[in-house]
């Protein structure tokens, strides 16, 4: 008797978990899909990798080639071997895990327009809203700005 009250219990509490990661999944999944950056001059596309953490690739840009009609690159980056790399495509967010209520660690931000890597925290304000923080040390030496749901 002992023991099935003990398989059921484990039957239900396996239950609960698997429940309740799946909803915490799906609410950390929000923020998954294209968002335009502020001022509408790139959209970048939020994914989940395998990994569980949260990327994000640059996939359009509203001026996409330099004056002679070639396609921008990396310029800035700090690594030579990098600069050829198209910017459309390019992967400027890495490696965020979700903290619940709507907030995204852990995770850094490439600025292509100077090369640099920073801290970076992102918060989901609403369905097609977020807020992108980038940051040295401390968030609260940073920037943040506005992105919205493409």
């Amino acid at each position: 008797m002992l023991k099935s009250k003990s398989v059921i219990l484990l039957l239900a509490l396996s239950f609960i978990y698997v429940i309740g990661h799946a909803q915490s999944t799906s609410e950390a999944d929000k923020i998954k899909g294209e968002w335009y950056t502020e001022d509408n001059k790139s959209t970048v596309k939020i994914f989940r990798a395998k990994n569980g953490n949260y990327y994000g690739k640059i996939t359009w840009l509203k001026t996409p080639n330099e004056e002679d009609g070639t396609p921008k690159v990396d310029d800035e980056n700090p690594d030579p071997s990098k600069r050829s790399e198209p910017i459309i495509g390019l992967l400027i967010l890495k490696k965020f895990d979700y903290r619940g209520d709507g907030s995204y660690k852990g995770g850094t931000i490439y600025d292509p327009d100077n090369g640099k890597t920073y801290n970076c925290i992102m918060t989901l304000k609403s369905d097609n809203n977020l807020d992108i923080r980038g940051y040295v040390g401390i968030s609260l030496l940073g920037r943040t700005t506005a992105w919205v749901r493409k």
